[in-house]
């Protein structure tokens, strides 16, 4: 199905559906920098195995419309945002699957929602700021004002909003206040199946940052994929996608187990 607008919350959101309009809903959040786009390697994938995939561009990105500013690390417009959008979509009880910002967003969402969660795959994700992260935040810094191919690669993901998605991701987490952040003590509300994936060679945080969310979820399995940095999903995709598909077939297994 060919992307479409859809309006909430104020602004339009591009929303891309693929796949079973019956199948099990997964709903795609790409990363601090990324848009629909990021997700093409999963796509076909999910829509192979039966799956109904929702994916957009968060709002200041891609082709949705612009925005003047980013609320990392709390992101609670785009909290707001998804849960409209389900509303929209008429998707009840999603899967979600969240990268980096994405994956953030995704474990608030379950925090807060976790009736409106079927299950959750979180890659990635950040819970609070450590010290791996400041570095990692000025390599891309770098790479933005020197490294044309990365600048580039912006430009094709989110044409004239692509200075605009930068600057509003850099400022949102190199705020002093962010080293107070520390969403650990609300993980413990998240009730859905849950995997927690990082690589152990992610350049925005150390594996203790995976274990920790993994270890405030209750029942939560997690992956440390070896030899993989911070874009796992993109840069190993065929090894990422068995491994979420694999999650999924054994949750639902439990599950008709469990209804049986």
């Amino acid at each position: 199905m060919a992307g479409k607008l859809v309006w909430v919350n104020g602004h339009n959101l591009f929303v891309e559906q693929h796949g079973t309009s019956d199948g099990p809903a997964v709903v795609l959040l790409h990363h601090g920098m990324g848009s629909v786009s990021a997700w093409k390697a999963q796509v076909p994938a999910l829509e192979a195995a039966g799956y109904r995939v929702v994916a957009y561009d968060r709002w200041g990105y891609g082709r949705s419309e612009p925005r003047s500013s980013l609320s990392a690390p709390y992101f609670e417009e785009d909290i707001a945002d998804l849960d409209k959008l389900l509303v929209v979509l008429d998707l009840a009880c999603p899967i979600l699957l969240g990268h980096s910002d994405g994956g953030t967003i995704a474990l608030y969402y379950a925090a807060r929602y976790p009736q409106r969660v079927k299950s959750l795959i979180v890659v990635a994700a950040h819970i609070y700021v450590e010290d791996r992260m400041h570095p990692g935040i000025e390599i891309v810094r770098d790479a933005y004002q020197n490294n044309e191919r990365f600048r580039k690669s912006l430009v094709r993901q989110h044409g004239a909003q692509a200075d605009a998605v930068f600057s509003n991701w850099y400022v949102g987490w190199v705020k002093p206040a962010n080293l107070n952040w520390d969403m650990r003590p609300l993980l413990g509300k998240i009730n859905c199946p849950t995997l927690v994936v990082q690589g152990m060679e992610d350049e925005h945080a150390t594996p203790q940052h995976a274990r920790d969310i993994a270890a405030g979820i209750p029942g939560a399995e997690l992956w440390l994929a070896d030899g993989a940095r911070h874009m796992l999903p993109q840069e190993m995709p065929d090894r990422f996608n068995q491994r979420i598909l694999d999650f999924l077939v054994e949750v639902a297994k439990k599950e008709s187990q469990y209804v049986q």
